[in-house]
Formats: C-alpha cells, structure tokens, sequence
C-alpha cells in the first residue's frame, strides 16, 4: 500500500478539454500514451539497419510505411488495454498506480474519453494501420500480410476478446513477440534481408528488453491486478520471483549480442553495452524486490527499463550500420 505523504499524479480532464480539432487531436494522440512509443519506433530502426547491412539498400517509403504502421498498432494495444482493463475493474481499483507508467492512461476513469470513444478510436488506429500495410503488401508482397496480422492479433487479444493473452500469464511473452520479434525481422525483410537464426537473435534482445518494460511496469499493479482476475506474471511469482525473471530477460538480450558477435553477425564490441546495462538492469531488479513500498526506487527502476530498451535498441542498429560502413 502506498503511503499517506504519497499523491498520485493523474492527467487533468481540463488539460485536455475542447472541442476544436486541435484539442481533439492532443487528446487522441495522449491517449495513445505516447511515452511508450519508442518500444514500437526502436524495434523498426532496428530492423531496418540489419536489413539496410545486409542488402546494401535502403527505401524510405517502405521504411516510413513500416513506422506509421507499427506506431498506430502499438497505439491502439495501450487504448484498447485501456478499455479491456476499465471493463474489468483493473484500473478503477488500481490504488498504487505510478502515472504515466502504469495503470493505464487514465482517461477513462478522469472523463477525458469515455470507453466507447476509447473503443473507436482503439479501432481507427487498427483501420489506420491496415491502410499503410494494404500499401506495403502492393510494394513487397503478400508476406506482409503475415507480418501485420500477427501484430494486430497480439495487440487485440493482449486485452480484449474471450482469451486475454494479459489474464493468463503469457501477455509478457505476446508482448515480446509483438514489440521485438515481428517489428525487427519485419522491418529487416522490408529492407532486403534474409529471414534467417542470425535475424531471429539480433531481434531477441530487444524483445527480452520490451517484455522487461512490461514486466516492471505490472509490479505496482500487483494488487489491483490480482484482485481482478489479471494474472500477470508478477501476481503469479511474486516480487521474488518476478525480480528473477526480470533480470533473466537482461542477462538473454546480453546473451544473444555475444552470440552474434562470436559468430561474426554483429562487430566484436557488439556486446559491450548489452553487458555494460546489466549494472542498470541489477539496480532495477533489486527494487522490484521491494514493491510499490518503495515507490521512488520504483519510479526510478521503471525509468532505468526504459532507458535500457533506448540505448540498447540504439546501439543495435549503430553496430549493424557500422558493420556496413566500416565492418
């Protein structure tokens, strides 16, 4: 439980109201939680620079249509988790929430956006994304069909429909495929490159970095969760067992790097960042063992998540483009 000195911060409903279509487009775009959209954009830059190191080519159309189409998808998982988790009673009850970070965007339970608005716009996003990929499909060929139905069906079975992927203990990994897998090596083969073991593993640290966001991020939410039935990793191990897993995550991105580095996919000091981050990753571990009880150590380890999945997309695609300029 959190303590009587700490306030919950939550977005202010008259920040965002009005009517006119400026106002109307700042309060779509903030719903989307926009925060969270570099673990949709780095995925794609990722992706691109192993496809770009590997065929030697670069096109800016198929790489812009990519970015719209992952961002709008990933925008409309956290809307549409918004609804799913408001129809539960997750968020109404989530007590020891950290906003912006965890326990939902918060507009619906402010009056921002009621659930309906949230469930259209969740479904524009959807309609937004299926038109950039209708395009790509035109450009590249019916594999992207793959590539998008899978993204699309892990965002909306995350939260909504009569199998919540989040309910039952495997949304973390839905979340890792989702934001890592499909992003990295469908962008690599949008760009030229082969879909082969190497690609795989250059894509696995950054889904091990994104399904630690998510895993850090439900620790605060331990308890709303679990009284609604959520079954998150985190209310099925426990503080212990999900600093454990947490850290495991950081240890297999590191893992993989050496991997590729060893067999020559990825430059010889591929994997010094990777390594370097685990010191980030061991300070986080440590205050997911303490809980929302420590709610600064929280606060902090959530940042230093975040942060770990930026710098470390960043120096992936930074090694891959120096592999081809200069390796």
């Amino acid at each position: 439980m959190r303590s009587d000195n700490t306030r919950i911060a939550d977005p202010s409903p008259q920040a965002f109201a009005g009517s006119s279509p400026g106002q109307t487009a700042r309060r779509l775009f903030a719903a989307m939680r926009p925060k969270f959209f570099p673990a949709s954009v780095l995925p794609v830059l990722a992706g691109t620079a192993w496809g770009f190191a590997s065929s030697g080519s670069f096109d800016w159309l198929v790489f812009a249509l990519a970015l719209f189409a992952t961002v709008c998808v990933h925008g409309a998982s956290n809307v549409l988790n918004d609804v799913g988790d408001d129809s539960s009673g997750t968020d109404g009850q989530n007590e020891d929430r950290i906003y912006p970070y965890t326990g939902g965007s918060r507009f619906i339970q402010q009056g921002i956006m009621s659930a309906s608005e949230m469930a259209r716009w969740g479904t524009s996003l959807l309609a937004m994304a299926a038109i950039a990929g209708i395009v790509l499909i035109y450009l590249r060929g019916p594999m992207v069909l793959y590539f998008g139905l899978a993204g699309v069906l892990l965002a909306v079975l995350y939260s909504l429909g009569p199998v919540r992927l989040a309910s039952i203990g495997i949304g973390e990994t839905a979340v890792a495929i989702g934001f890592g897998v499909i992003p990295v090596m469908g962008a690599a083969w949008l760009q030229g490159a082969s879909l082969d073991s190497s690609l795989l593993i250059f894509s696995l640290p950054v889904s091990f970095w994104v399904a630690a966001i998510l895993l850090i991020n439900e620790v605060p939410d331990i308890a709303a969760d679990g009284a609604t039935g959520k079954r998150t990793l985190p209310v099925r191990l426990g503080l212990g067992g999900t600093s454990i897993v947490y850290l495991l995550l950081h240890l297999g991105a590191a893992a993989a790097t050496v991997w590729l580095a060893m067999t020559g996919a990825m430059p010889p000091f591929a994997p010094a960042v990777p390594l370097l981050l685990l010191a980030i990753a061991l300070k986080s571990a440590l205050a997911i063992r303490k809980g929302i009880e420590d709610r600064d150590g929280m606060t902090k380890a959530i940042e230093g998540t975040l942060a770990i999945h930026t710098i470390g997309s960043i120096w992936l695609a930074g090694c891959m483009l120096y592999l081809h300029w200069w390796g």
